[in-house]
């Protein structure tokens, strides 16, 4: 398992960007980019701060088939998926009735981008 890519994943799939991690571990962001990228191994220390600021336990990121990882086997890229959590975090504030209007709209430019 590669530990950069666990790290995007759970990064992302929690809306979190790489300043995020940057204010709440100290770790420069070129840092992170290096560890997300596979240039570098963080130690565990290092991982641990990681962990801390995606709440998470730190074995989450050594676990074979994790939970936490419902978009890896969709193979979703790294762009769907931020795209996609900005939908989750801005559809919270909407009534049922603005959801079922977003969903046909959704609907609506996929069917005329598919022409």
């Amino acid at each position: 398992m590669k530990i950069g890519t666990a790290i995007r994943t759970f990064r992302l799939q929690k809306g979190l960007s790489q300043g995020d991690i940057e204010k709440k571990t100290g770790l420069l962001r070129c840092y992170l980019s290096r560890v997300e990228n596979g240039h570098t191994v963080p130690s565990l220390d290092t991982l641990s701060k990681i962990a801390g600021a995606l709440d998470l336990p730190i074995a989450q990121f050594f676990a074979d088939d994790s939970p936490g990882r419902p978009f890896n086997s969709q193979h979703i890229s790294d762009d769907e998926l931020r795209f996609l959590n900005q939908i989750r975090r801005y559809s919270s504030n909407l009534n049922e009735s603005d959801r079922k209007l977003l969903l046909a709209m959704v609907k609506k430019f996929a069917a005329t981008a598919a022409r």
